[in-house]
């Protein structure tokens, strides 16, 4: 069973790889030069996608910007690696010159754009009067408070220069934004925080989410968004404004789509797949007791799916930590939640895991969690409430065995949740 829900995993992954699917996405060499510029996890994969495929005699080339140990040897493209999720100066150099290189382009170039989670953090470039440090130290907060992806962005596309649409706005040339989607519901606005698309929310939007989070940002941060808030300082572009006439922003890679092939790796082995959703959102521990207790009323009453069955989902949930911290990340958190809540119930198998490889603060992509995994864990002295307490998931299913290593995918849908109850 083990190496079933791996596979399935696998499977979701392959779904969403630049290198299998970004080339049937790619437009015509435009008269004049293409610009690549490419930010978030998959960057370095889009790229070298769009390399592979590009007319050598075609004018091309870029500047990639993914998280460390997320690169990939290029030719025409120059992949640079930042900070992720907290962004550094190494983002803020390379979107720097990335912004400059969009603005020298003219009408009959083409400005490609590869967009895909974790470009907000990678893609930092921040507005005037906000440095490096003040968007590390707010970046830092919302990202502990429990805060959605959706809010945090909202807050860091009004401390940017070049996201909420603002690289789009910048390039005189057609844009074309092939984009990976890791946010539920894959508006562009909320990948990477937008670069090339409009955005609805507002510098008001941003001071709420501060406020309803308790986060105290720095001054200078606090001082802009109530200056936009007041109409001194512009607003990023919303939707309707001219300069989208001459934009497309275009999802190739959905978490849906990669469910969807997962399932049918269940269905090849006589398992009913059911797929919950790819928008499965909230504390990782009380998605977890949700799902446990759907499992029970599989287990007891056969309905409403009757077992054997495979509850699939995507979506991010979040962990909100105190001032102790913790050791793994969002899907380790679920796993362990679920085995707490499904002590007693028989025959249930489930994985948990990041598609991007990496789950939260450690190096694994997630874990995996089996009938007897509670025993184990007894039998070696291991407490999981008192490591759920502590948001210790790594440390709890490292002990185990049971951890999901596969290093960075170079691509990334968001999270992957299969239970099996068999």
């Amino acid at each position: 069973m083990r190496a079933l829900l791996e596979q399935s995993f696998r499977t979701a992954v392959a779904a969403a790889d630049p290198l299998r699917i970004l080339a049937a996405h790619l437009p015509r060499p435009p008269r004049g030069r293409t610009l690549v510029v490419a930010a978030g996890k998959a960057a370095a994969s889009m790229s070298l996608a769009v390399e592979r495929s590009w007319p050598p005699d075609a004018p091309l080339d870029g500047l990639s910007i993914t998280r460390y140990r997320h690169s990939l040897q290029t030719a025409r493209i120059r992949v640079i690696e930042a900070g992720h999720p907290v962004p550094d100066e190494a983002g803020e150099a390379a979107a720097r010159d990335m912004l400059a290189r969009v603005r020298a382009l003219g009408e009959d170039d083409l400005l490609l754009a590869l967009v895909s989670g974790g470009g907000s953090s990678l893609l930092s470039l921040p507005a005037d009067g906000i440095s490096m440090r003040d968007l590390k130290e707010v970046t830092t907060q919302l990202l502990r408070c429990g805060a959605t992806i959706q809010q945090i962005n909202t807050v860091r596309k009004h401390l940017s220069a070049i996201q909420g649409g603002q690289l789009a706005a910048a390039c005189r040339a057609p844009v074309l934004a092939l984009i990976v989607s890791d946010v539920t519901g894959d508006d562009p606005t909320h990948v990477a925080s937008g670069p090339c698309a409009p955005d609805p929310t507002t510098y008001g939007d941003a001071l709420e989410v501060l406020a309803s989070h308790r986060v105290e940002p720095p001054t200078a941060v606090r001082a802009r968004l109530e200056g936009g808030a007041r109409g001194h300082i512009a607003e990023t572009p919303k939707p309707g404004d001219a300069v989208f006439a001459r934009v497309e922003n275009r999802v190739v890679a959905t978490a849906h789509a990669s469910l969807e092939a997962a399932a049918a790796v269940f269905r090849g082995r006589g398992i009913e797949p059911v797929i919950l959703g790819d928008t499965v959102t909230g504390e990782a521990a009380e998605v977890a007791k949700v799902m446990a207790a759907l499992v029970r009323e599989l287990r007891r009453y056969r309905a409403p799916f009757r077992p054997p069955v495979a509850l699939i989902s995507g979506g991010e949930c979040t962990v909100t930590l105190g001032a102790e911290g913790g050791r793994g990340g969002r899907c380790g958190e679920f796993l362990l939640a679920l085995a707490v809540e499904l002590e007693g119930v028989a025959d249930v198998h489930a994985i948990a895991a990041d598609t991007d490889g990496i789950d939260g603060s450690e190096d694994n992509a997630g874990a995996v969690l089996a009938p007897d995994t509670l025993a184990r864990a007894r039998s070696s002295g291991l407490d999981p409430r008192k490591h759920l307490a502590a948001h210790d998931s790594y440390g709890f299913f490292a002990a185990l065995g049971d951890l999901l290593v596969t290093g960075p995918t170079l691509t990334n849908v968001n999270d992957y949740r299969a239970i099996v109850v068999a």
